[in-house]
């Protein structure tokens, strides 16, 4: 599947380097060198130096030599195909594209909504369940989220309890 790993930045210096604005757990494989990155205007980008500065990660690409040529990719987003399916670092990984979709239960069976998506918040996941009483953000953790059963699309939740109701 191919997925938005990256958006380019400004250019960095006068030899071609750009900043990235990266979109993804993985960047080290993602951004590896020799790594060949599809753009939605500009081909394929094939990865020539990478290095982390001020914390901010650049890029080369082969090709692009100069400050103008990466400026005129400024804002460019970088995809690649990634196997949503592969296993995880850990057991508890998931994409969130593995997320979107899930049937969401309480713990005693009961339907509670679907998973219509999942906010990537500094602190931890969130999921987004929608049911017929609207919206209700369900933090991935443990703790509130027990079960999770990809191949099923089912996850059992424990919701938020405010002022004595489900939201």
């Amino acid at each position: 599947m191919k997925l938005n790993v990256g958006r380019i930045g400004k250019a960095h210096g006068i030899l071609g380097e750009a900043t990235i604005e990266v979109r993804t757990d993985e960047a080290e494989d993602r951004f590896a060198i020799g790594a060949v990155l599809e753009t939605e205007n500009h081909g394929n980008l094939t990865v020539v130096s990478a290095r982390v500065h001020n914390g901010i990660l650049l890029l080369g690409f082969e090709g692009i030599e100069n400050r103008n040529a990466i400026e005129a990719l400024r804002n460019e987003l970088l995809y690649t195909d990634v196997d949503i399916n592969a296993p995880g670092i850990d057991e508890d990984d998931y994409h969130v594209l593995q997320l979107i979709g899930c049937k969401a239960y309480l713990v005693d069976g009961d339907e509670f909504g679907d998973v219509a998506d999942v906010l990537n918040l500094p602190g931890q996941d969130v999921l987004v369940v929608k049911n017929d009483q609207g919206e209700t953000l369900i933090p991935f953790v443990r703790q509130l989220v027990p079960i999770v059963d990809i191949s099923a699309k089912r996850l059992t939740v424990i919701p938020p309890v405010i002022e004595g109701t489900l939201r």
